[in-house]
């Protein structure tokens, strides 16, 4: 980035969490139905601001407890949780970005989109969605982080989360009772939020 495009970039997360905090100060909460909260994280990792990128998402954390996210955000989110040494951080948003949209990681690694057995995943389960992931392998800047995720994806521990969380989508999806639905789905946010 040039001194000027840094600049932009500084300036354009100032402003967005002044427009933030205005908003909190006016009508006592947040009320971003226009989404600026997940910008700054695209943001931070342009100007590899790791560390900044980290003190917005605990900002954010606190702040939209349950805010699940976007794909492309909670993939933002694994890199930052990464370049600053939380791996096992790292992981666990890992399985999150995954679990909201199996195409991202294609989309990263320039792989034929693997279609996962359809089960009902996510509002944010489908390829048009990956294809607006601006990353890839190949950004010198992420060649560390590429080399990682290439390796995480291949482990055991990953295999058997996807494997478990795809598992019971399709029993849930198929469930007529509403108690064993339940606890389906309790189950299934279990594996999600495992570390």
């Amino acid at each position: 980035m040039t001194d000027k495009q840094v600049e932009k970039a500084k300036a354009k997360i100032k402003k967005i969490r002044a427009t933030l905090a205005a908003e909190k100060r006016k009508i006592g909460c947040y009320d971003d139905s226009r989404g600026l909260r997940y910008l700054p994280t695209e943001l931070y990792i342009k100007l590899a601001d790791y560390s900044g990128g980290l003190t917005y998402l605990k900002w954010f954390d606190k702040n939209f407890p349950d805010d699940s996210g976007f794909p492309n955000f909670l993939f933002e989110w694994t890199v930052l949780l990464y370049k600053t040494g939380d791996i096992l951080g790292a992981e666990k948003k890992a399985l999150q970005t995954f679990f909201s949209n199996s195409y991202i990681f294609d989309k990263f690694f320039n792989r034929p989109y693997q279609k996962v057995d359809k089960y009902e995943n996510s509002n944010w389960e489908n390829s048009s969605l990956a294809d607006e992931l601006e990353y890839s392998k190949n950004q010198p800047d992420l060649l560390d982080f590429t080399n990682w995720l290439d390796n995480y994806l291949a482990t055991e521990k990953f295999k058997k989360a996807r494997d478990k969380f795809i598992d019971i989508n399709k029993r849930r999806k198929n469930e007529q009772d509403q108690e064993k639905r339940t606890y389906l789905f309790r189950h299934l946010r279990q594996i999600v939020n495992e570390p």
